[in-house]
């Protein structure tokens, strides 16, 4: 598996094993087990994903050093500003299993709890994921679905700048301007949702292109976000679909087909705006 560097000089795997819907039981278990088996060394997680132990066990299970395997988690929004961060963080490690975690995100800039106050709140979370991050218990630090103003705001106190941004990126829904943005400030963009949330595979386009490759639909969007500088993050829980998603480092898509998926405009849905979202 080939890495990234993210701007603190961490090497990250450039694909992960996404686990949103993954059951914490003994099929989440069993999935990430065989995602590790097929090659993936980056398991992306969430506290609000209710998974945590089951990619512990998994890691537990799979006989790779602790090293090998790079584990992202994310601050469920309910657990924003300082104090909450500490705790919550706490638990991460107990779920799964570890001391430390790789990559420790800001899940969503603008949770409705926090909504006449998210400035405020967001400063205190991150000076507690700052002090995580200089205690060794994270080696990275970031933020997801952040858009320009929430990042603007954010490094009004920050000391430390976010090292990924982890949006939805997939066949036309592309958020240029915010890409843009975070490159020209370092950060690494990572792709949630990279196969439309399923809805492209039913886009005739996409079907054509995957035919001229002799690959699949999800090997074409796993392969178009790479060639993006994205970081894919595509889940499943079916074995050879898991295999499949990984195996896109034979093939390249011309210019003309990477801008044809990514003209694809709201094929399979746009992002949520972050300030209206009601959790």
């Amino acid at each position: 598996m080939e890495n990234y560097i993210l701007s603190n000089g961490v090497k990250i795997p450039v694909i992960g094993c996404g686990t949103w819907q993954t059951p914490n039981d003994e099929t989440g278990v069993c999935a990430i087990l065989t995602a590790l088996e097929a090659g993936y060394r980056h398991i992306d997680t969430a506290q609000g994903y209710r998974n945590e132990k089951a990619v512990g066990e998994a890691v537990k299970r799979s006989g790779l050093a602790r090293k090998e395997i790079f584990i992202t988690s994310k601050l469920d929004n309910p657990n924003h500003g300082y104090d909450n961060t500490m705790s919550s963080f706490e638990k991460t490690l107990n779920d799964l299993g570890t001391d430390y975690v790789d990559l420790f995100l800001i899940h969503w800039p603008n949770p409705i709890k926090y909504r006449d106050c998210w400035q405020e709140t967001n400063a205190g979370t991150w000076k507690a994921f700052e002090e995580l991050y200089d205690a060794g218990k994270i080696r990275a630090i970031g933020i997801s679905n952040f858009r320009q103003h929430h990042i603007d705001e954010l490094m009004k106190t920050a000391k430390v700048a976010p090292m990924v941004n982890q949006i939805r990126l997939c066949p036309g829904d592309t958020q240029d301007d915010l890409v843009a943005y975070c490159k020209e400030r370092g950060m690494l963009l990572e792709a949630y949702s990279p196969l439309g949330s399923g809805r492209i595979f039913s886009v005739p386009e996409m079907s054509a292109i995957a035919s001229d490759y002799g690959k699949s639909i999800a090997q074409i969007c796993v392969r178009w976000s790479l060639q993006n500088g994205f970081l894919p993050l595509p889940k499943s829980v079916t074995p050879e679909r898991i295999k499949e998603n990984i195996d896109v480092f034979d093939f390249e898509l011309s210019e003309k087909d990477m801008k044809t998926i990514a003209g694809l405009t709201g094929c399979a849905g746009l992002s949520a705006d972050p300030d209206k979202t009601n959790w």
